[in-house]
């Protein structure tokens, strides 16, 4: 399945694909390079936010500092 890019750099997601992935007019789409292709998908699909960050330290290292503040300020 092939289309032509027009003149502004559109190009129509088949009727096929758009039914597949639920998109319809209006909806907002992300794209991003995958290796050497373009890869699509409905913004709904967004990896959560929520736990993120598990793991990484980041975590911790906000509860100490946060820890920390409320120490300081007790002291005053």
């Amino acid at each position: 399945m092939t289309h032509r890019v027009g003149p502004k750099g559109q190009v129509v997601i088949p009727k096929e694909l758009r039914d597949e992935l639920g998109i319809e007019p209006g909806d907002e789409v992300s794209f991003w390079r995958h290796d050497d292709h373009v890869a699509v998908r409905p913004a709904s699909h967004r990896r959560p936010l929520r736990g993120r960050f598990e793991g990484t330290g980041l975590v911790d290292a906000l509860i100490a500092e946060r820890d920390a503040d409320r120490l300081r300020e007790s002291t005053r």
